[in-house]
């Protein structure tokens, strides 16, 4: 369980860095290497999930709580935008929803 939250997590950090990155070089004006950047760790994103020992549909409905998770973090870090109780109630929500798919005994 630990090694698939710890894919979970670096999935989400490569998919919100190079999204962040690519949204840096077109919203500010930063230099084209942003945009490069950004798309080579969104490839090393998409590898990531593979991974994963559970099947491509399960993992990928579960990484969507990780996603808004991480970016509600990414949001506060990064971008100094801090979160209301609604986000943190969403994004709690989204991580309950993250371990009844995954890690629920079935």
């Amino acid at each position: 369980m630990l090694v698939s939250i710890f894919y979970f997590i670096l999935a989400g950090i490569a998919e919100i860095g190079g999204g962040y990155l690519v949204w840096l070089y077109l919203k500010d004006d930063k230099s084209p290497w942003y945009m490069l950047a950004g798309a080579i760790t969104l490839i090393i994103y998409g590898i990531i999930p593979t991974l994963q020992e559970a099947p491509f549909g399960k993992v990928y409905a579960a990484y969507g709580g990780i996603f808004i998770a991480l970016s509600i973090l990414w949001g506060y870090y990064v971008d100094g935008i801090t979160p209301d109780r609604y986000d943190i109630i969403g994004g709690v929500v989204s991580i309950i929803g993250v371990l009844i798919i995954m890690y629920y005994p079935r």
